[in-house]
């Protein structure tokens, strides 16, 4: 289902963060700002058309969307081995599809609890500069 970009969408009207990979059907980037101050390894993927639902793409569409959600996911588990990755697709507040892959670790500034909860504690530090991870998610894109 094509529809055509919204000119109040955030995500039609704009990036979303920094974009690290750009395909005909969506792009992957590294979200910046409060998010990524508390998880620094806080990437998103956003359809490029403005769709709503999940259930709006087409069968090739649902793969191809959930192939690249696997990917980011795979590349943080290897690159970061965290403890855990959550995988989030509300659109309550930005009703345009996109996907939030986070790498979580215990000890995080949430962690157990979901990002969007108070903190419990100060941020950590990445080990690995996010520079590194940045190439790696390139790469495994690069190589589809």
């Amino acid at each position: 289902m094509s529809a055509a970009p919204q000119s109040t969408c955030p995500l039609c009207a704009g990036d979303g963060g920094l974009v690290l990979v750009r395909t005909p059907r969506f792009r992957v980037l590294r979200v910046q700002g409060d998010d990524a101050a508390l998880h620094p390894a806080f990437y998103r993927l956003i359809w490029n058309e403005h769709v709503a639902e999940f259930s709006d793409l087409s069968a090739a569409d649902r793969v191809a969307c959930m192939e690249g959600v696997a990917r980011i996911e795979r590349v943080l588990r290897e690159q970061l081995a965290p403890t855990k990755i959550n995988l989030a697709s509300l659109g309550n507040m930005v009703p345009h599809l996109h996907w939030h892959v986070i790498a979580r670790f215990e000890g995080d500034a949430h962690f157990p609890a979901p990002i969007w909860a108070a903190p419990r504690r100060e941020a950590l530090a990445l080990r690995q500069p996010l520079a590194e991870v940045d190439q790696a998610m390139v790469a495994a894109f690069g190589a589809a």
